[in-house]
């Protein structure tokens, strides 16, 4: 059965409508929002345009009236990128091996290992974050099986802490590397790893030659899917980090809520929007490149 030309316009409209109420009406209005000046008491005055939101980023203004460079808030996005590129670093070293754990498993034990992956999910990540505070205060649970564990004696001292938020993201946002590189592995030929071994391939071999380049898309998924949240990620390091490790997340938020420079915040917005796009755009360029080159 053909269709006619406007069948497939209207078939796509619903999808189309649908991410311009919900994404691109909702990014135009923070783009103006952005180049508002701000108010005297919070919000923006409507219809005075300025570059102020953009300019605070990295300048301040002395007494008389000067603008000074001032690092303190470029300090606080590269400490936001460091924790979220440490955190999607150590869900990939954990997350790959037990996607490949997973992946070779029965397809029984395979359904039950996946079923309690995803069982976090089934909680808010806020009381999640909560459960954490219990498990890493002094006195908590991990502090009072310390003898088990083989730690030293004294204070734990890891709450309230980078390492804190550090421990948290890697918790949170594990699932979220191991179900994509999962779904590519179940997908592969596992013949070629058995070709592998026949033309006197170790295991470290096969993995580095046959298994990471066709899993490359997944790790690559879910590199994005760790990375993007976790730089934005508020409650985490507002909880656990006890509002000491101030991330853009918490950022943006006090600039709309306790500060109201809704000018600065929706400015803040999109100098993270740019950035985060211009790094997937070059890992995205290097990944194709490196995939046309194999």
């Amino acid at each position: 059965m053909r269709t006619s030309r406007w069948s497939r316009p209207l078939l796509l409209s619903p999808t189309v409508l649908t991410l311009f109420v919900f994404m691109v009406l909702p990014m135009g209005l923070m783009a103006w929002m952005s180049i508002m000046a701000p108010d005297t008491f919070g919000g923006v005055k409507w219809g005075q345009y300025s570059a102020e939101g953009y300019v605070q980023f990295l300048y301040e203004r002395d007494l008389d009236d000067q603008l000074v460079l001032n690092g303190d808030y470029l300090q606080i996005f590269l400490r936001s990128f460091l924790l979220a590129g440490m955190a999607t670093l150590a869900t990939l070293l954990i997350g790959l091996p037990t996607a490949l754990y997973i992946a070779l498993q029965e397809e029984r034990a395979r359904n039950r290992l996946i079923f309690l992956i995803s069982i976090p999910f089934w909680t808010n990540l806020l009381v999640r974050a909560f459960a954490w505070m219990l498990l890493l205060r002094n006195g908590g649970l991990i502090d009072s099986l310390r003898p088990l564990l083989g730690l030293p004696d004294g204070v734990l001292g890891v709450l309230y802490t980078p390492t804190a938020v550090g421990i948290v993201m890697v918790y949170a946002f594990l699932p979220f590397m191991i179900l994509p590189i999962y779904t590519s592995l179940e997908k592969m030929d596992w013949r070629l790893v058995e070709a592998a071994f026949d033309l006197g391939a170790n295991r470290w071999l096969a993995f580095r030659r046959v298994i990471l380049p066709l899993a490359m898309p997944g790790i690559v998924a879910g590199c994005m899917l760790v990375f993007i949240p976790a730089i934005g990620s508020y409650y985490i390091p507002e909880l656990v980090g006890g509002g000491k490790q101030l991330m853009i997340g918490n950022l943006i938020q006090n600039q709309f809520g306790t500060a109201r420079n809704w000018p600065f915040g929706a400015a803040l917005s999109f100098t993270l929007l740019l950035m985060v796009l211009l790094a997937m755009l070059a890992y995205q360029w290097r990944f194709r490149r490196h995939t046309e080159a194999a």
